[in-house]
């Protein structure tokens, strides 16, 4: 089977991502303390501005080994009403110790305003105690007269050969003539070393259309740990005109964290690629994000800048603005974000503002007190999670 040219799934969130939060609301989540999943808890959130006025609800639920989470979009009407637009209901089974299954449905609206499924996506993900696991993806969706059909398989097995070395090779199987083919495989080669080093390869294969595998992308991606300082690089290759493997882009992102519990980032996207531009074949930056969180204030800023099209050889300008506020409770957490972004006159306007409510509590972290004259340990470096 031949896929058209520059195609590429991916079925792994992109490295570099997952290590330095892009979004405000996540890195704000991510250093408070840990959700209670145990209990129940429900959140509501309003967002306005220049878009379309929408309004989501979510819940969670959990029972024995059984968990279900709920969210709901309703989008405003011309008639001020707001009208159902998209549910999904997560369901998560803890079938034993070593494999946990995951349920994805979606619902849309059909013409007549009734609830309709449009997606169900299962996964099945085993461990083993010597860290080799298993996962089986499949995404299915209804075909005219409403019965499932599997449109896309997605099979991950994970090896790993030492204590610092693991190995991944994906494949990603779609319908074809009746059967499910093959379409992509990614191999992933994790090495880790001291004090938190992660280098990671993905080479990503696709068929040429004779049988035969040929390389589609590598990924090549670092990530260095000094004390609360972190370095991480990622490199994306892919076959030129001639075949060869040429560097496309490159992403570089900087995180540190002062005495003040203020963390800031940066990430900055270099390609060959330009709006405005012409291209010589190298790699410019074309895009630089940068995050300050202040985890005292619960207040995170982060503000995106790109080359200006009509005058891209002037550097980069700061084109959106965000805002994220959160206060955290013994009820529950109140959070506000606001999103700027700049007009053709240069000038910032509110293009959107989502205010989310949960009473969802945050878990206490235990205290124990140390032991009297013992000096008190170094903490462990932080381990950055294994890309899924």
């Amino acid at each position: 089977m031949k896929l058209p040219a520059g195609w590429l799934y991916s079925p792994r969130p992109v490295l570099l991502s997952a290590i330095l939060c892009a979004a405000p609301v996540l890195c704000a989540q991510a250093q408070t303390a840990p959700p209670d999943n145990e209990k129940p808890w429900a959140a509501t959130s309003q967002t306005s501005g220049s878009g379309a006025p929408s309004r989501t609800r979510e819940s969670h639920n959990k029972s024995g080994n059984r968990t279900v989470d709920k969210k709901s979009v309703e989008v405003r009407a011309a008639d001020g009403s707001y009208q159902p637009f998209l549910d999904t209901e997560t369901e998560t089974t803890q079938v034993n110790a070593t494999t946990t299954r995951t349920v994805v449905r979606s619902y849309g609206r059909d013409s007549d305003g009734h609830r309709s499924l449009t997606q169900v996506t299962e996964e099945v993900a085993q461990t083993s105690t010597n860290g080799d696991g298993k996962l089986v993806r499949t995404t299915s969706n209804p075909d005219l007269n409403g019965s499932l059909q599997v449109v896309q398989k997605e099979v991950a097995d994970t090896r790993k050969t030492s204590p610092d070395l693991q190995e991944t090779k994906t494949t990603v199987y779609m319908p074809q003539g009746g059967s499910m083919a093959a379409v992509q495989q990614t191999q992933e080669v994790q090495k880790r070393s001291g004090g938190g080093n992660v280098d990671v390869k993905t080479t990503t294969l696709i068929p040429d259309g004779t049988g035969k595998w040929q390389v589609g992308e590598v990924k090549h991606s670092t990530i260095q740990e000094e004390g609360k300082n972190r370095t991480t690089e990622e490199r994306v290759s892919r076959p030129g005109s001639d075949g060869n493997l040429e560097e496309i882009s490159r992403t570089v992102g900087k995180e540190s964290e002062g005495s003040s519990r203020q963390k800031t980032s940066t990430v900055e996207t270099y390609t060959k690629d330009i709006p405005g531009y012409t291209g010589d074949g190298k790699l410019h930056l074309n895009q630089r994000v940068t995050t300050v969180q202040n985890k005292d204030a619960g207040k995170t800023e982060r503000q995106v800048e790109q080359p200006n099209p009509g005058a891209p050889d002037t550097g980069l300008r700061v084109t959106t603005k965000t805002i994220d506020i959160v206060r955290s409770g013994a009820s529950g957490a109140q959070s506000t974000t606001t999103i700027q972004m700049r007009d053709d006159s240069g000038s910032f306007n509110v293009v959107s503002v989502d205010t989310r409510k949960s009473d969802q509590v945050r878990a206490q972290p235990v205290q124990i007190a140390p032991a009297e004259k013992t000096a008190p340990q170094k903490a462990a470096p932080t381990t950055p999670p294994t890309p899924k």
